[in-house]
């Protein structure tokens, strides 16, 4: 399961997220996502877990929590929406 994790600090590193929630079982990847200009942190990332009923104990116990001092917002990732292509308005 696609986990999103909302609200986050901007110093919480890929490594913070695998670590907190590796506490509810195995952690196939963790991803913040970073401003592809400045390289800093956009504030929300994703945590990918293999097994639903660790993943929804994650969200769960972790939804609403502290963490670095910001309350982070825990949920099941939704699929990304297709967006139409830009135009140059050049």
């Amino acid at each position: 399961m696609n986990i999103y994790i909302g609200n986050l600090p901007y110093s919480v590193t890929e490594d913070d997220l695998r670590d907190v929630f590796s506490q509810f079982g195995q952690v196939d990847s963790a991803n913040i996502i970073t401003d592809k200009f400045s390289g800093r942190s956009k504030g929300f990332g994703f945590v990918d877990m293999p097994n639903d009923g660790e993943a929804r104990e994650a969200i769960e116990s972790m939804n609403d929590k502290d963490l670095k001092g910001r309350t982070i917002k825990v949920n099941e990732a939704r699929p990304r929406e297709e967006r139409p292509a830009r135009r140059d308005r050049y």
